[in-house]
């Protein structure tokens, strides 16, 4: 049986470095410096603690958070779509809808379709499985709870921002996910 390591390979962190920058470098230009810092909080940040704590458990271990993180993150996503998310968040950085047809959109979407292939590339101990395991439950456990902040950037008197309920639900799911990401079970 292969002994299996935590070592990150230079290139694995270059790799993983280089995803984290375009996914900043797309919300910056897609959305505007406010989005760019909100992003950062899940990729840099997930970045971050891939670098810092060795991760070795299996698949089987995160499985259910990352699958149940994974639906409620549709639904969150359909939240803001049907309420107007990205029209809330325009108002707040003045920074218009972007084009959904546009390369730049397709881009930023495949940034974050890459969370599709943890149960493969974690499933089989890859370190860059694990830096997509950390930055997808750190978005959905840190970067999500924003859309109870940005209320407090419309102006408004403090009230419902799109997106807000969903959170009440994936936000605790990542934060599990991230618990048995940072154990030491190699199962």
């Amino acid at each position: 049986m292969k002994k299996f390591s935590v070592k990150k390979s230079p290139q694995t962190i270059f790799v993983a470095l280089l995803l984290t920058l375009v996914a900043l470098f797309l919300g910056y230009i897609l959305l505007g410096m406010l989005t760019m810092f909100l992003f950062a909080f899940g990729f840099l940040g997930g970045f971050i603690l891939w670098l810092l704590i060795p991760t070795k458990v299996s698949f089987s271990s995160i499985k259910v958070p990352y699958f149940l993180a994974l639906a409620l993150f549709v639904g969150h996503k359909l939240e803001e779509r049907y309420l107007d998310f990205f029209p809330a968040l325009a108002k707040i950085t003045g920074v218009p809808v972007p084009d959904s047809d546009s390369l730049l959109v397709y881009l930023l979407l495949a940034t974050a379709g890459a969370w599709l292939l943890i149960p493969f590339l974690v499933g089989r101990r890859s370190q860059f499985g694990y830096y997509l395991a950390w930055t997808f439950f750190t978005s959905m456990g840190i970067t999500e709870l924003a859309h109870y902040f940005l209320p407090f950037f419309t102006g408004n008197p403090y009230g419902y921002f799109p997106g807000m309920v969903s959170v009440i639900f994936l936000a605790p799911v990542a934060w599990w996910g991230l618990w048995r990401l940072s154990r030491k079970n190699t199962k």
